[in-house]
């Protein structure tokens, strides 16, 4: 190959690069605050799913967040506006297609964003490996929002405390807990799995 071909291709991957980036980019899906309550408050839908993230900061925790989130047919991610990571590139992609259509909504004080779901009929369940309810003894058949924290320190004081429910999921082996990502998908998964039960006739109890 000579130069003046090497010179061309090196001058042609950048660009497609970009392009497949701006592309992504343009996908995403944007849902304010306020727009994501009124929706809520119009559509009052029974088995509406939110999940709240408490200051997650890795992207592929993120990305693979909004993954199961987009799987189990979640309304919307809810994250607070400091000391979370944004819908980067890294996100977009671990995602798979899911920020298309599950819009991560930042709000500026998640403590009242909780209070605003409760007021919308929503159970808050918190994820906790310290103590707390078993996840599959909880009803979670009704609207809920699955509150994660964030990676090492979980939940923050007022989030814990804003829950209507504190979870854990049962740890057979000799780790003491799950990556926020997979504890997502657990708890995510749980609702779908009481509510398909429910729907077949099982009852409204896990």
């Amino acid at each position: 190959m000579s130069r003046r071909n090497r010179s061309r291709n090196r001058d042609r991957r950048p660009k497609a690069r970009d392009n497949r980036h701006a592309s992504i980019e343009g996908r995403l899906a944007e849902v304010s605050e306020d727009e994501l309550y009124e929706q809520l408050e119009s559509q009052r839908d029974p088995k509406a799913l939110i999940l709240v993230l408490d200051e997650v900061t890795d992207p592929h925790n993120l990305g693979a967040c909004l993954r199961s989130a987009n799987a189990a047919g979640t309304v919307a991610i809810v994250t607070p506006k400091h000391h979370s990571v944004r819908v980067t590139e890294t996100v977009q992609r671990i995602a798979c297609g899911a920020a298309a259509t599950t819009p991560v909504v930042t709000v500026a004080n998640l403590a009242r964003a909780m209070r605003k779901l409760q007021e919308l009929g929503f159970s808050l369940v918190g994820t906790d490996d310290s103590g707390g309810e078993m996840l599959y003894d909880i009803d979670l058949t009704g609207p809920v929002a699955i509150v994660a924290g964030a990676e090492g320190k979980g939940l923050r004081r007022l989030t814990r405390e804003t829950c209507d429910h504190l979870a854990q999921i049962p740890m057979l082996g000799n780790v003491e807990c799950l990556n926020v990502s997979v504890a997502t998908g657990v708890c995510l998964f749980e609702v779908v799995r009481q509510r398909r039960k429910t729907a077949r006739g099982g009852g409204g109890k896990p």
